[in-house]
C-alpha cells in the first residue's frame, strides 16, 4: 500500500485522483474533487450503490456547474427505494438518499468524463438506511471491533469465465487444464491484463490475476448468447483490506470485469457452474485477525494461534447456514460436489483444497528466500508482520456479497467470545482428502444441498444473524424468500433420474439460467 503519493507519483498504478491531488485516497476532502472536475473537466458525475444481491445500480448527473457540483457531493441525491429493494421498503415510504463515499471516488476508465463514486444509502431522518446491504456489513464490523478488540482483514478470490469468440484451433488445452495458462495458451491474457490494470488503479488492493482450471473449447447452451463460444476460466485475488470495504471491492471489481468484457464484445460470469466436469467460480474469502496493526494468526511458536483457531470455529459453527447469502442460486449446489476443489462437508484443514477452510500457506516459516536463490543480493528487506491467513471455500460467485460478509463477522464475534469455538475447531479438523474415507466424510456436518434447504437452515438459525439487531428480520426473510423461489429441493434426485443426456441438458439450463446473477 503506498504511504506517500509524492514519493510514488510516477508509479503507472496510482490511483490518478491521488496523484492529481496529492493524497491518499482516505483523505480526499469535496474541495478535492471540485478540483478534479475542474482539471479533467468531467461532464458526468456517476453513483454507484449496491443492491441485496451486490450488484451495483447507477446514477449518472450531469454536471453544468460548480454550485451543482457542491451540492451533488455535499447531499447527494434521491433514488427509489421501494424498487431498488422490492419487498422491504414499501412504495408509500420509497425515497432513500445516495451519498457518495469520497475515499472511493475514480475516474471511469470506460468514460473519460465520468467521475465515479460508490455511495451510501440513508434515510429520511438523515442516517444510514438499516436494510442497506452495506450498512449491515458496517453495522456488523462496528460490533465486532467493541465485542473483540480486533480488527478482521479480508481479501477474495474473485473467479469468472469470460466466453469469446473461438476463432482459432491453434494451441488448444485439454479439458481442465486451464491453470496459470500464458499465451498463446491463453486467449483472453489482454483482455484480462486490462481489467487487473484498471482494478489495481481503481481500489488499489489487487494481490494477481491468472487463468484458472476450467476451459471449456465450444460451449454448449441453449442460449445463444454463449452458445459456441470459447470459455476461459480468470481469477482475480486482492489484497487484505478492513472487511468493511471489502465488500465494494469485490462489487466495484465485477462491475468493471462485466464492462470491460462488453467493451471487447465478450461476456463475463461470475455463475458457479457453466458447464459439467468443468471447474465452478468459487468467491473464496480469506481473513486475518488484527491487534495493533499486526497479523496475530499464529503465535510464538509459529503455530496457529488461539484466536485463529477461534476464529475457526466460528466460521464451522455458522458454515450451513452461511450458504444463504454465498450460494444463492441453485447451481450453487451444483459446484459443491465431492472432488472439484469445492467442499461438501463442515471441516477443516491445513493446505487441503478439498477443506471446506483451509489454512494456506503463510511465510511463517521462509522469508528472504529469494536471497537464496540469487546470492547477490546480500541486503534483506523488513517484511509486514505475518501474512498468515484462512480462507473459506464455500461461497461462489452467486454470493451476496456484503451479506455474506457481515455473516463471517457475526460467525467470528461468536467464535472469539464463545469459549467452546476452540472445541469446536478441534472436532472438525481433517487430514488429507476426506471423500474417499467415507466413515470420515460421514462424520462431519453436510453442507445444504439446496437453495432450498439453505433457506431454510438460515430461518432455524436466524438468530445467530439478528442478535445485536445487525440483520433486520425483514432482510432475513427476503433471501429466505429469495432462495426458495428457485424451487430445487429434489433437484438432485430429479436429475440422477433422467437419462444421461436429457440429465445433461437439463443441468446446463440450471446452470446457464443464472449466467448474469450478482
Amino acid at each position: 500500500r503506498m504511504c506517500e503519493i509524492s514519493q510514488n507519483h510516477l508509479l503507472s498504478l496510482v490511483n490518478p485522483i491521488s496523484s492529481l491531488v496529492g493524497k491518499e485516497r482516505e483523505h480526499f476532502t469535496r474541495d478535492d474533487l471540485i478540483s478534479v472536475i475542474e482539471k479533467r473537466q468531467i461532464e458526468t458525475v456517476s453513483f454507484l450503490y449496491p443492491a441485496l444481491n451486490g450488484e451495483l445500480k447507477q446514477l449518472r448527473i450531469p454536471i453544468t456547474s460548480q454550485y451543482q457540483a457542491e451540492q451533488v457531493l455535499t447531499d447527494g441525491e434521491r433514488v427509489d427505494g421501494s424498487s431498488l429493494f422490492k419487498g422491504i421498503v414499501d412504495a408509500s415510504l420509497s425515497d432513500l438518499y445516495v451519498i457518495p463515499l469520497y475515499k472511493s471516488a475514480f475516474l471511469n476508465p470506460l468514460d473519460k468524463g465520468s467521475l465515479n463514486f460508490i455511495c451510501r444509502y440513508f434515510n429520511s431522518d438523515g442516517e444510514l438506511a438499516p436494510h442497506a446491504p452495506d450498512t449491515i456489513l458496517q453495522n456488523a464490523y462496528d460490533y465486532f471491533k467493541k465485542s473483540t478488540g480486533y480488527d478482521l482483514y479480508a481479501l477474495g478470490e474473485l473467479e469468472f469465465y469470460l466466453f469469446l469468440n473461438s476463432d482459432s484451433s491453434l494451441y488448444p488445452v485439454p479439458k481442465q487444464s486451464g491453470y496459470h495458462l500464458s499465451s498463446p495458451f491463453l486467449k483472453a491474457g489482454k483482455i484480462l491484463d486490462e481489467m487487473l490494470r484498471e482494478i489495481a488503479r481503481i481500489t488499489g488492493a489487487v494481490k494477481y490475476a491468472h487463468s484458472e482450471l476450467g476451459n471449456v473449447e465450444s460451449v454448449r447452451s441453449n442460449l445463444d448468447e454463449i452458445k459456441d463460444k470459447r470459455a476461459e476460466q480468470l481469477e482475480i485475488e486482492f489484497l487484505p483490506t478492513p472487511i468493511n470495504d471489502t465488500g465494494d471491492i469485490v462489487a466495484l471489481s465485477r462491475w468493471l470485469i462485466r464492462n470491460i468484457a462488453y467493451k471487447h464484445g465478450c461476456i463475463a460470469s461470475f455463475a458457479p457452474k457453466v458447464e459439467e466436469g468443468i471447474a465452478g467460480n468459487g468467491l473464496h474469502v480469506h481473513l486475518q485477525l488484527m491487534k495493533n496493526g499486526k497479523n496475530i494468526m499464529r503465535n510464538d511458536k509459529d503455530d496457529l494461534s488461539i484466536p485463529a483457531k477461534k476464529l475457526i470455529g466460528g466460521l464451522c459453527k455458522y458454515a450451513d447456514s452461511l450458504t444463504a447469502f454465498g450460494n444463492t442460486v441453485s447451481s450453487s449446489y451444483l459446484r459443491l460436489v465431492p472432488n472439484q476443489e469445492a467442499p461438501t462437508r463442515v471441516c477443516w484443514s491445513h493446505l487441503n483444497r478439498n477443506a471446506m477452510i483451509r489454512v494456506p500457506l503463510g511465510w511463517h516459516k521462509a522469508g528472504q528466500m529469494a536471497m537464496k536463490l540469487n546470492p547477490q543480493q546480500n541486503k534483506p528487506v523488513s517484511s509486514a508482520d505475518g501474512r498468515q491467513t484462512v480462507e473459506l471455500r464455500s461461497s461462489d460467485g452467486s454470493a451476496m456479497i456484503h451479506l455474506l460478509l457481515a455473516g463471517i463477522i457475526m460467525a467470528t464475534e461468536w467464535g472469539l467470545n464463545d469459549s467452546h469455538a476452540e472445541q469446536v475447531a478441534e472436532k472438525y479438523f481433517v487430514e488429507g482428502n476426506i471423500f474417499p474415507n467415507k466413515h470420515l466424510s460421514k462424520s462431519l456436518p453436510s453442507l445444504p444441498k439446496s437453495c432450498t434447504e439453505s433457506s431454510n437452515l438460515l430461518i432455524r438459525k436466524r438468530q445467530l444473524y439478528e442478535r445485536e439487531h445487525i440483520y433486520p428480520s425483514c432482510i432475513i426473510e427476503f433471501v429466505s424468500n429469495i432462495l426458495k423461489e428457485e424451487k430445487d429441493e429434489n433437484m438432485n434426485q430429479y436429475l440422477t433420474d433422467l437419462p444421461a443426456d436429457e440429465r445433461l441438458l437439463e443441468t446446463r439450463k440450471i446452470m446457464h439460467r443464472c449466467l448474469h446473477r450478482h
